[in-house]
């Protein structure tokens, strides 16, 4: 199963809170919704909207999912709320149970096995898995080089700090850029695949300590 992550980033790389005031203030963020007067429903909804149709699952860290969970129920009835509901979902975490997973469709995969967790959802079955936010998440699929696309929709903003989903380890990892799109407001959607064989580095949050930071994710 090919790894997708979709991500919502400014021109400097920051990718917290894109969708509300108190999303995310980890770190004192105080940007949180800062992606909102850039949206249209044409470039940045089609590429939303996009990802999910092509995509066969779902896969979260904890706190994305936990946000997921506690929104989406809520909103059955429209056909997009409808698919999130229906899709299959994995969210990595070291801190939720099966009795937490109060969400349709939801499968847990421990954070101490997540690495070799995510190397069997990879290998194993057709179809795209799709990571929505969880900075930590992708950080680590990048750093395993597990991620086999990642498509950026990059905001005109520049918002001086905040998460990231783009490892810090010295590392070289090539891309290509498939392709782009780009909005009236300036929003450009970007499309890149991952190129095998060019990940130098390692990431000191990777192995077995990786999957407990990508249950923050």
């Amino acid at each position: 199963m090919r790894i997708m992550a979709s991500a919502f980033i400014s021109l400097d790389g920051v990718v917290q809170a894109p969708g509300g005031p108190q999303e995310d203030t980890d770190g004192g963020f105080a940007h949180g919704g800062w992606s909102q007067s850039f949206f249209d429903p044409e470039v940045v909804g089609g590429a939303f909207d996009d990802a999910l149709r092509t995509a066969d699952a779902l896969l979260f860290g904890r706190r994305t999912w936990q946000t997921m969970a506690a929104a989406w129920p809520e909103r059955a009835g429209d056909p997009f709320a409808d698919r999130m509901n229906a899709i299959t979902k994995y969210v990595v975490s070291t801190t939720l149970g099966e009795a937490d997973l109060t969400w349709n469709n939801t499968t847990l995969i421990p954070g101490g096995e997540a690495v070799a967790r995510l190397r069997e959802l990879r290998a194993g079955g057709d179809g795209t898995a799709l990571v929505m936010g969880s900075p930590t998440l992708v950080r680590t699929l990048l750093s395993e080089g597990l991620l086999d696309e990642l498509r950026l929709i990059i905001m005109p903003v520049l918002l001086g700090g905040g998460k990231t989903i783009f490892p810090a380890d010295g590392g070289l990892r090539t891309l290509k850029l498939v392709s782009t799109v780009t909005s009236d407001a300036g929003v450009q959607v970007c499309t890149y695949r991952t190129v095998a064989g060019t990940g130098t580095g390692a990431d000191a949050e990777t192995g077995t300590g990786a999957g407990a930071g990508a249950d923050e994710g």
